[in-house]
């Protein structure tokens, strides 16, 4: 590279504050350790125990000040040093640079035209980050004997960063210095920025984000202060939260997955310069060549010289890529919020249906998610709604009626109703739903709508106004649709339309596969192992794990969930004279708090 000279590394003494003793500030990490750990708030709890939090975090921050390592320079003098770096290391550079493209911030530029599925780039293993090149590092030592570290790859990869861009030889500090110095993760956010949030959806996975990340932050400092292995450490003297969050993000938007040397196991990675590439609409473009032990990209398009290259994250929606990724995609085709629906144990009928949704595969209680476009559910979840609204007579027919066991794999296509009335009850309890949830938020689409035309939003408030509007937008068209489809129904009940059946030759066909394709991802435990998730055949990009954040209910407020409930099944009396068997079913509305683990079915 020849220019190793330029890389310094120094600690930034402007604005330090008094000198901290290391038992005053061990005292104040134990204090965020316990508060971070203690048991979940009750509900409405939450957003009084993130401001707790977040203050011992701005009190040790403060304490803090000056002494997080920093770069001289740039993060634009250092493209040219990574694109030399990369070309000695055996990477492809020939077809691109590093460009800045304003509100989508840096990426790749062509510098020649490039043809849709052409290859373009590829990455050798050895400039890779990964779990195994932090093991035989100098992190190698805790990492054998911390089972956090072992058990967790995104954080033993946010302490292989940090280690090394403490190190002024590291082969990989043309990467780190590379990466942003601040992201715009809600990690970074303000407090009143993310007060916006609150109502949303989102809001729960916000605040679990940071809760999570100031315990692993606690924790680990503890850890590199009194473990014996991390004594050579070089963050044993200067470990701040403002270093953790800056790793945490850095990982948190840019690892992937990619096979081991060997293909046997999946392992968490950083891949430099590919991560540079913006997301758009498309096909998944990237995978990982064992044979030549590289990362691989084919171009999702035509590219002119001096278009900006783009790779597709995968199926996320909005919330996702604002809480992992630090951005709203305007034009997201994947978009969707959660919706946590069950039958209640304490139903008359719950050992019939909980049965019928077992052999369709769909647990009784689960998060499927309503979608932005047609139709705005699955598959799955419109069996779980058909299911979910049967009569007794119309669950005995799919248990021991004639052709059961075939029946069932009508349940998730459209073109098979079970009857006229269990499709009116189906779409109205959608419709009602979606509408009454849209009631729990503060502000209308209006508002929304104005808050954005005013120019001093910052970026953050921005970012959090926009993802509030598209649930909410979410929401009105899955009750339109559901009205759409309700008043559909009522009339051909009316006109006395004969009932679609299915033949046996129609088997093949019972499936909404296009709906099934759409994925929402659930959201991981802290304490999960996050290897070897997703599928060895590719290496997904965008389908970044989320980073200590836990699986959440419906942003419906306490106080809300039982007008919601009596709401719903008012709607659906009203309707009784046209679905006399029908029965009453509870929706469980409850937060994430009262299961442990809900499993959320593919969308």
């Amino acid at each position: 590279m020849g220019k190793k000279s330029r890389v310094k590394i120094q600690k930034s003494g402007s604005g330090a504050s008094t000198v901290v003793s290391p038992k005053e500030m061990m005292n104040l990490i134990s204090e965020l350790l316990q508060k971070c750990s203690s048991a979940a708030p009750s509900a409405g709890k939450e957003w009084e125990e993130y401001i707790q939090i977040r203050g011992l975090v701005d009190k040790i921050s403060k304490k803090q000040k000056g002494m997080s390592i920093v770069f001289d320079g740039s993060r634009e003098d250092s493209f040219q040093d990574l694109l030399s770096w990369a070309q000695d290391s055996g990477a492809s550079c020939d077809s691109f640079t590093v460009a800045n493209f304003g509100t989508e911030g840096y990426g790749l530029q062509a510098t020649r035209d490039i043809k849709a599925e052409e290859l373009f780039l590829w990455i050798p293993r050895k400039m890779l980050m990964t779990v195994e090149s932090a093991q035989n590092s100098v992190l190698g030592p805790l990492y054998s004997q911390d089972r956090i570290l072992q058990a967790m790859g995104n954080v033993t990869l946010a302490f292989h960063l940090l280690c090394e861009r403490a190190d002024p030889a590291s082969f990989w500090l043309p990467y780190i210095r590379s990466l942003p110095q601040e992201y715009d993760t809600p990690l970074y956010y303000q407090q009143e920025e993310v007060q916006v949030l609150l109502g949303t959806q989102a809001v729960q996975d916000v605040l679990s984000q940071y809760k999570n990340t100031a315990r692993q932050y606690a924790y680990f400092y503890k850890l590199v202060q009194t473990h014996p292995a991390a004594s050579k450490l070089p963050l044993k003297d200067s470990f701040t939260f403002d270093d953790y969050r800056w790793a945490v993000s850095s990982v948190m938007t840019r690892q992937n997955q990619i096979p081991t040397e060997d293909g046997g196991r999946i392992i968490l990675a950083l891949i430099p310069l590919w991560d540079m590439c913006n997301h758009t609409n498309g096909l998944i473009t990237t995978g990982y060549n064992l044979e030549d032990d590289r990362c691989e990209c084919v171009a999702l398009q035509d590219y002119k010289e001096n278009e900006q290259i783009y790779i597709f994250y995968g199926t996320r929606s909005n919330a996702e890529f604002v809480i992992h990724n630090g951005f709203f995609f305007q034009d997201n085709a994947h978009d969707r919020v959660k919706i946590k629906l069950g039958v209640s144990k304490s139903e008359r009928l719950y050992a019939m249906k909980a049965e019928v949704l077992a052999r369709a595969g769909i647990p009784a209680s689960c998060i499927f998610a309503l979608h932005c476009n047609e139709p705005p559910i699955s598959a799955q979840l419109l069996a779980f709604l058909r299911v979910f609204c049967m009569t007794e007579e119309e669950l005995k027919d799919y248990l021991l009626g004639d052709r059961a066991v075939n029946k069932i794999f009508t349940l998730g296509n459209s073109e098979f109703p079970v009857s006229w009335e269990n499709e009116i009850k189906l779409w109205t309890f959608l419709e009602t739903r979606a509408a009454l949830l849209l009631k729990t938020y503060k502000t209308t689409s209006q508002e929304d709508c104005s808050m954005l035309e005013k120019p001093d939003l910052s970026l953050h408030a921005r970012v959090a106004v926009q993802l509030r509007l598209a649930e909410k937008q979410i929401l009105e068209k899955a009750s339109d649709s559901g009205r759409a489809k309700r008043l559909h129904f009522e009339k051909k009940l009316e006109e006395g339309a004969p009932l679609p059946r299915y033949e046996e030759s129609d088997i093949a066909l019972l499936e909404n596969t296009d709906a099934d394709a759409k994925l929402p991802i659930i959201l991981r435990q802290l304490e999960e192992v996050e290897e070897g998730r997703e599928e060895h055949s590719h290496l997904l990009n965008g389908e970044k794990d989320v980073y200590g954040m836990e699986a959440n209910g419906e942003p419906v407020q306490e106080e809300s969930q039982e007008k919601v409930r009596k709401e719903v099944y008012s709607t659906l009396d009203s309707i009784g004279s046209s679905t006399q068997r029908g029965q009453r079913e509870e929706a469980n509305l409850s937060d994430s708090r009262t299961e442990d683990d809900p499993k959320e079915n593919s969308e």
